[in-house]
């Protein structure tokens, strides 16, 4: 475990996603998804959750007003705000009584630190500022709520004027704050910086407790929170999945993980350090964002192999190329095919296909030979293990054919600004021929619906079939309209495990319809039974 004589045994994880978190451009949180993100971290046992500014922010006064309703186990809510106003008492102050208003536990208040800010941003003198820190810290006091007082630009304040910047910190403390959180608000401060200025903080203040707010706008934002760790803070304010605004706050999840499993520190429940992957993506799916699939520890490509070698030696011990076990995290080993593949990743993957290719004498080297030929051409199938599947069964003449395509056209139309999209697809079944046509939503949506009106008479449950998602990747652009085209499409059975296919050709309807074969032709391979019952 890596830790120093001062790291803390436990940490207070403060999680700011529903305020901070929101400042990032396209992140926003419908209040009833706040609601249940809220008990979902009350579930892993997080120390606090920040529900916004009640001040500023009517979607905050909503949330605070819903949250009243919700019996809570573990996790505190705090609202945010800044100190009193210039030349006014706190209890005339409405920021100050919107914060009482919200009717929780805990109060954050943000307090200048940096005497530019005083002077040009709020226009007040700099013992005036004082006064504000220290009499809105008090008067909430007074209030009977908990106080985290956060020190917003505090280490660029400290490196311009550090005099003054301990004297805001003095006033909060005087105020009687306990928790005082430091702020690299702009993201600029490195991580020697961090451990040298809260060294000398923790000797001029040994009794307080300090925390630290990290942004990511020079990408040390972990470091800079580790180092803090390392320095005694126990207090750790970020976001979960690291949104924010400009480049991000510290990422919680990988703070969460780096110090449970590599420095011995307790945040959360022991047994929810395993569902850190399900609770990063459902992050992602309340803010509609799509998973970063190389996120440190939970991303799909965090324990991902490509090279031969590296499969090879993973296969015998995976600790050769993963620094931890996947499972810890609730992440998963991953085989990938490419043009650097070697056979130890061609094996691996067909025996989860339930394969054993060392009954097929040679069968491993056709198929290496062949993935190859067609990765050059611009397939890749490391996110299209389906298509990789039917490949084999082609190799091994173990395929069954259900249909036979016969052709297709698509039709696509402008009228009065109006696209309009028609497709017509014939297929064979068993012998007999069919022709449906369908109008969609563009062309390939047109297609993908007259392809299932021409097997519905044959396999009812055809619709049980939905595209889960399309993606397209235009490679040799330099040859402009003219280029090649990669489609892939993930489907899905509801209650199923979803599946990916691929197509290329330099006409993307083309390469739509080899994927949408593909992906129709896995399911009757996988869920024959469920597509032919209606």
């Amino acid at each position: 475990m890596v830790k120093s004589k001062n790291t803390p045994k436990k940490l207070e994880i403060y999680d700011t996603t529903l305020r901070d978190g929101c400042q990032a451009e396209g992140i926003q949180f419908s209040t009833p998804d706040k609601i249940e993100f809220t008990q979902i971290l009350d579930d892993f046992g997080i120390a606090y959750i920040e529900g916004g500014w009640p001040g500023s922010n009517p979607s905050a006064i909503a949330y605070f007003k819903e949250i009243q309703k919700v019996e809570l186990k573990n996790i505190k809510v705090a609202a945010f705000g800044s100190t009193r106003r210039a030349k006014i008492s706190p209890a005339k102050d409405p920021n100050i009584k919107a914060l009482l208003d919200a009717n929780v536990p805990v109060v954050t208040i943000f307090g200048k630190s940096w005497d530019m800010h005083v002077t040009d941003a709020l226009r007040v003198p700099l013992k005036e500022n004082l006064k504000m820190i220290e009499e809105s810290v008090s008067y909430l006091l007074s209030k009977k709520k908990e106080v985290v007082y956060d020190a917003e630009h505090f280490f660029d304040g400290f490196k311009k004027n550090k005099d003054y910047a301990i004297e805001t910190i003095a006033a909060a403390i005087k105020g009687g704050a306990k928790t005082l959180a430091l702020c690299d608000t702009n993201g600029g401060t490195l991580p020697l910086e961090i451990e040298s200025i809260l060294i000398e903080i923790k000797s001029e203040f040994p009794n307080s407790n300090f925390g630290i707010h990290a942004h990511n706008d020079s990408g040390v934002a972990i470091a800079n929170t580790l180092t803090a760790i390392n320095c005694g803070s126990s207090h750790i304010q970020g976001v979960m999945n690291g949104f924010g605004e400009r480049c991000g706050n510290v990422n919680l999840i990988t703070v969460i993980a780096i110090t449970a499993l590599k420095m011995g520190i307790k945040s959360i429940k022991p047994s929810k350090i395993k569902k850190l992957q399900y609770l990063s993506k459902i992050v992602d799916e309340f803010a509609n964002q799509e998973n970063d699939k190389r996120a440190p520890f939970i991303g799909a490509s965090a324990f991902a192999h490509k090279g031969g070698i590296h499969v090879s030696a993973v296969q015998r011990n995976s600790a050769c190329y993963e620094h931890i076990d996947p499972a810890l995290v609730g992440n998963r080993q991953r085989i990938l095919l490419s043009e650097q593949s070697g056979r130890s990743n061609i094996h691996q993957i067909a025996e989860s296909a339930g394969i054993n290719l060392k009954k097929h004498e040679g069968l491993d080297k056709l198929l290496l030979k062949r993935i190859k030929e067609l990765e050059e051409t611009g397939y890749e199938f490391e996110g299209a293990l389906a298509s990789f599947e039917l490949i084999m069964d082609d190799l091994l003449e173990k395929r069954q054919h259900y249909f036979e395509p016969k052709g297709f056209r698509v039709i696509g139309e402008n009228r009065d600004n109006n696209s309009i999209a028609e497709a017509t697809v014939k297929v064979s079944v068993n012998g007999t021929e069919h022709l449906a046509v369908s109008e969609g939503n563009g062309p390939v949506n047109a297609l993908d619906q007259a392809l299932r009106n021409a097997l519905r008479p044959f396999f009812p449950g055809i619709d049980k079939i939905y595209l889960q998602d399309y993606k397209v990747r235009v490679f040799s652009q330099k040859r402009a309209t003219a280029s090649r085209v990669r489609v892939l499409i993930t489907s899905k059975i509801k209650g199923e495990n979803s599946w990916s296919t691929v197509g290329v050709s330099e006409d993307i309807i083309e390469a739509s319809w080899e994927a949408l074969l593909d992906s129709i032709s896995y399911a009757f391979k996988k869920y024959k039974h469920l597509i032919l019952k209606k």
